[in-house]
């Protein structure tokens, strides 16, 4: 969709930037109505995956709203509205890429300390570690210890999980990561009440 696509009525939405410009908000919500539609169809074209278009769309009409000013009355309201949408995904896609090439520069050693860290544990923390774990364990239901016993002691691949219980890989994948977290939180509270050092 073009920036340049014509309003279905330029008159009043001219009207409504302008009484907008002059300070009234609720003038501002009719811009929104009649541009909305075609600024979130436009922007979901355009964007590549990982972006939120709606969020852009939402961020764009409040740097209008607060750039009012600079808007010249008169002229395609709708296509310097679709420029600053443009700068805005620009931005946000600059963001990302930061985000993304600190990740890449930064996770690795960040793994690597927490790994030195874990290693560098206190024995007796970890041997305790390890009772809580089997005490969480033993608190489970059976079939869920049967879960753990196919996946972490006779190394039984998802498939297989899912066709002796009849369910599906996914439904046994969210299994098994229900049955971590509480047995997580439980060795957790553990630790805790006992005043280790978590």
């Amino acid at each position: 969709m073009s920036p340049n696509r014509p309003q279905s009525d330029p008159d009043a939405l001219h009207g409504a930037v302008a009484k907008a410009r002059q300070g009234n908000p609720e003038a501002f919500e009719t811009v929104v109505r009649a541009c909305e539609g075609s600024l979130r169809t436009w922007l979901a074209t355009i964007c590549p995956p990982g972006v939120d278009s709606d969020e852009i769309a939402q961020q764009s009409f409040i740097v209008a709203y607060t750039r009012l000013d600079h808007y010249e009355l008169g002229t395609n309201f709708q296509a310097w509205l679709f420029t600053i949408a443009k700068f805005e995904l620009r931005t946000e896609m600059t963001r990302l890429r930061r985000l993304t090439d600190y990740h890449q520069r930064f996770a690795p050693d960040l793994l690597r300390r927490e790994l030195e860290r874990r290693s560098e544990a206190s024995p007796t923390i970890a041997s305790e570690k390890m009772q809580y774990l089997q005490r969480c364990k033993s608190n489970l239901s059976e079939h869920l210890r049967q879960y753990l016993t196919w996946r972490y002691e006779e190394q039984v691949p998802l498939e297989e999980m899912a066709s002796r219980s009849g369910r599906s890989v996914a439904a046994i994948k969210k299994q098994l990561w229900k049955i971590r977290q509480v047995l997580h939180e439980c060795v957790q509270r553990q630790l805790l009440a006992n005043g280790d050092n978590v």
